[in-house]
């Protein structure tokens, strides 16, 4: 029984290997991606609270007395 022989398979792997990697690359590099997005600048409402103003020394941990 004849032995396989093996000395050209590292060749066609790697040529294979650089061909994927090349079509790859041109595939990807042939797609347009959307520009990166910018920041829109939100308006916000200050919404007056009925408990922002009626804070007492029970909500207030620096107010409190040392221990």
């Amino acid at each position: 029984m004849p032995q396989l022989d093996t000395s050209t398979w590292f060749i066609t792997i790697v040529s294979s290997m650089v061909t994927l990697f090349i079509l790859f690359q041109l595939k990807i590099s042939s797609q347009t991606f959307p520009a990166a997005p910018s920041p829109k600048t939100v308006a916000t409402e200050m919404t007056k609270n009925p408990w922002e103003s009626k804070w007492t020394k029970i909500y207030l941990p620096l107010s409190l007395p040392q221990q």
